[in-house]
């Protein structure tokens, strides 16, 4: 989970997590957040060898903090690597339903557009943006996703070792897109199962007009094979 600026959404997130799922690791990348997240994760995971921290020094981005991720994910040898969200929007009940679909894909997207998914406490704008950029990635790469956005995630460890990061550009939204259409050029299983995605309990969100211009460039060189 990468985290700036949560510290009163982790302090629930965290134990509701760890009390479902007893073979789950947690590990916070926090972009130096001023109230305080880092340092309260810091000391949370001196106490108790289920929580991980990464810390760096500044707000460098979504992206970034998700390929730190993955590669912590790898060097420690975990099977199923999972990506959510810190502020509750993602739901941890459901992280039971990506593990079960697991065992039939290689990358499990929590989706908010497919039959019996549900968005809840979402501003109407925020909804409409999020589904015209969909739709706008579906028909420009093809690629056979209804939520590409979606941060809600499991990958089996085979997928993420199929990445080269250095080719991984994009930071915002847009990184969603760009993995899903990597990991589906590389021919690997995606699979969609439907989510209640609920609109933050407190806090900003991190979206920006500069966020929306990448994603919208980023999908035009996915479809042109650009290097990004």
């Amino acid at each position: 989970m990468p985290t700036y600026n949560e510290l009163d959404n982790i302090k629930e997130i965290i134990p509701d997590i760890l009390n479902r799922h007893e073979n789950l690791d947690i590990l916070i990348v926090d972009d130096n957040s001023p109230d305080g997240t880092g340092e309260y994760i810091n000391k949370l995971s001196q106490r108790d060898n289920r929580i991980h921290f990464i810390s760096r020094p500044a707000k460098m981005g979504l992206g970034t903090a998700y390929v730190e991720g993955f590669k912590f994910a790898l060097k420690e040898n975990y099977d199923l690597i999972f990506e959510m969200d810190a502020d509750y929007s993602h739901d941890p009940k459901e992280i039971k339903k990506l593990l079960q679909a697991a065992a039939v894909y290689d990358l499990v997207i929590g989706s908010r557009y497919i039959k019996s998914a549900k968005t809840i406490n979402w501003p109407k704008a925020r909804l409409l943006l999020s589904r015209f950029g969909n739709f706008y990635a579906r028909i420009t790469t093809r690629l056979p996703v209804r939520d590409a956005t979606s941060g809600f995630r499991c990958f089996k460890k085979k997928v993420i070792e199929s990445l080269d990061f250095s080719r991984i550009k994009s930071n915002g939204f847009a990184f969603q897109i760009e993995i899903a259409f990597r990991v589906w050029k590389n021919g690997f299983k995606i699979g969609e199962i439907p989510i209640t995605f609920t609109g933050r309990k407190t806090g900003d969100s991190k979206l920006s007009l500069k966020i929306i211009i990448e994603g919208i460039l980023t999908v035009w060189n996915l479809k042109h094979n650009q290097p990004l």
